[in-house]
């Protein structure tokens, strides 16, 4: 049954944002959207605009919440996350404490020591090379701090790589099954015959969704549904060209072609220090999340051919 409980979603026009509130309508008719620009997903959601960097603004998003998704996305460059995601989480932090709100935090795995990408689980060492890496420890230690202190009731929620039909700023979308759908050759970054995981967005939301309504799921970190079976990218390619009846080409682009590309799209610039997530085998455990509600995520053939439809 829907409850009364107002349901905030911060970055509510974003991939995960979008899914997020279609999903939360199964628990609330009570959903605010809160963005720039926000848009309605359902017909009873409230929208509000807010600048996250406005402690003021942020503060009245949030009164009268009752669980708020900080889901939001910033432009992908170094300095930008140091200088703004510190201050999103401060005054994100300060608002869900001011108004009694619980925080849903969706986060990435950048904060994790590169030398366990290879199996990452929640109990990973959290200890970032990349400048990227460092900031999401930071913010993600900041909810932790105040978990510890007893002054916040939150949960922080981890994707790998994200994928889904119409997905946007995902590289698996961009790079390979755009290309592909487009009759070109997909292309890849590093080593082609890495295995990597991917999380299927619909499957991302609907868990967040599913945690948020659990009393036991709060206070600790989850890895959302991502499918055991982790592809190379050569793997990938083949499923795809098998669906759209082409032939199963993949370019890599390697630090010299990544270099001469990034000279037009400078975001490739900014991948260069995550390039340990793309040269060796990158697995994302979510055993945890599968174990605890028995929630899996779809396998990446099918996730794959839903972005074909």
């Amino acid at each position: 049954m829907p409850t009364s409980t107002l349901h905030t979603i911060l970055g509510s026009t974003g991939n995960i944002g979008t899914a997020l509130a279609k999903d939360l309508s199964a628990y609330t008719d009570n959903i605010r959207l809160v963005s720039r620009n926000p848009s309605k997903i359902n017909p009873k959601d409230q929208l509000m605009k807010a600048d996250l960097l406005n402690p003021s603004e942020v503060d009245a998003v949030v009164k009268g919440s009752g669980i708020v998704y900080l889901v939001a996305g910033i432009t992908y460059k170094t300095k930008i996350w140091q200088e703004q995601w510190p201050i999103i989480m401060k005054n994100t932090i300060q608002a869900c404490k001011k108004h009694g709100a619980k925080l849903v935090f969706f986060d990435n795995m950048y904060c994790y020591d590169p030398g366990y990408v290879g199996h990452l689980t929640e109990n990973s060492p959290v200890n970032p090379q990349s400048q990227k890496g460092k900031v999401r420890a930071k913010i993600a230690q900041m909810i932790l701090d105040e978990i510890q202190a007893g002054k916040l009731t939150s949960m922080i929620v981890r994707a790998a790589d994200f994928y889904g039909p119409g997905a946007k700023l995902s590289f698996l979308n961009e790079s390979v099954i755009n290309r592909m759908k487009a009759g070109k050759t997909a292309q890849w970054l590093f080593a082609g015959d890495k295995k990597h995981s991917f999380t299927f967005i619909p499957d991302a939301a609907y868990a967040t969704a599913v945690l948020s309504q659990q009393e036991d799921a709060w206070n600790q970190v989850w890895h959302l549904p991502t499918s055991k079976a982790y592809p190379t990218g050569q793997e990938t390619v083949n499923i795809l060209a098998k669906h759209l009846n082409m032939e199963p080409k993949l370019q890599i682009l390697g630090p010299f072609m990544l270099n001469l590309v990034s000279l037009f799209i400078p975001v490739l610039k900014e991948v260069k220090e995550l390039r340990y997530q793309l040269d060796q085998d990158y697995c994302f455990d979510s055993t945890k999340i599968e174990k605890a509600y028995g929630l899996k995520a779809i396998s990446i053939e099918e996730g794959l051919k839903k972005c074909l439809e």
